[in-house]
């Protein structure tokens, strides 16, 4: 295993992963942060280098063992079996922690599974569907009430964002919303009293992440129009639109279908490992 530091040696794994698209998206986001200006603090770790076959985007440092938030890893490979050699490479992950690992590849499910089996530990599947929308400057202008802005959010609103989020409910949780908002683009809506209608986060995959809209509000178009307005400013910033959807969320999968995304083949899992330690967060 090693893990790359050199700025050359980042760029020809970003290029090397483009090149992959859309199976790389996850990594692919990460990297692209990480080469510029890295506000999530990510690394990257490969089996090998140059002739690398596998790659596993995380962040940096050390975090409870229980915090399977910030212990939240992406992987790609070209050789499933430099895969399996990555995450078995010592120091590669702890596997006496609670951590997910997600990506678009069937790979990305079996190594886990078939090292948890050896190791004797539990893991936790959620599957999505992933719809990635390949040129955003065709999407229409987004139409919003004139009774609503765009607007900021701050560490005052962590608590709402974290009650209406299904992911969320502990420490953890909490912390981990409160840095994507520190680190990376986010949009917001909010009515003339400045209370917050809808908004929509990303994270450091460079996906779409926490989107939600009051239920008082529904029906008057706020997703489709946020969805709109990040996808431009991602295609701006040179980012791939991206984002995983419920299996069973059918209104944010019409949305996207109507606004010209596209639904990746197969599906995106985020596999937990050691779900029950993850349920001790505080």
């Amino acid at each position: 295993m090693q893990i790359l530091t050199c700025p050359a040696h980042l760029q020809r794994l970003e290029a090397a992963l483009r090149s992959s698209l859309p199976r790389a998206l996850p990594v692919y986001g990460a990297v692209l942060n990480i080469n510029r200006g890295n506000p999530g603090d990510f690394e990257v770790a490969v089996d090998a280098w140059p002739n690398f076959g596998a790659v596993l985007a995380r962040q940096r440092g050390e975090a409870p063992l229980n915090d399977s938030y910030r212990n939240l890893c992406s992987a790609f490979y070209w050789d499933v079996g430099a895969y399996r050699a990555l995450l078995e490479s010592p120091g590669c992950l702890r596997w006496d922690s609670a951590f997910h690992i997600f990506g678009l590849q069937d790979g990305v499910l079996t190594v886990s599974q078939d090292i948890a089996l050896a190791k004797g530990i539990d893991l936790e599947v959620t599957e999505y569907y992933t719809y990635l929308h390949t040129d955003p400057s065709t999407l229409p202008e987004p139409q919003l009430d004139p009774d609503l802005q765009l607007g900021t959010l701050s560490p005052a609103h962590v608590e709402l964002l974290d009650s209406t989020w299904a992911y969320g409910g502990n420490a953890w949780s909490r912390r981990y919303l409160g840095e994507l908002l520190r680190r990376f683009p986010y949009l917001c809506l909010q009515d003339p009293a400045g209370d917050l209608v809808s908004w929509m986060l990303s994270d450091g995959f460079a996906s779409g992440a926490h989107g939600y809209t009051v239920p008082s509000q529904r029906g008057r178009g706020l997703m489709r129009a946020l969805t709109i307005i990040a996808a431009r400013r991602a295609h701006g910033r040179g980012f791939p639109m991206y984002g995983h959807t419920a299996l069973g969320n059918r209104g944010m999968q019409r949305l996207q279908e109507n606004l010209g995304y596209r639904r990746l083949p197969g599906l995106c899992r985020f596999v937990l490992h050691n779900p029950a330690l993850a349920r001790t967060a505080p």
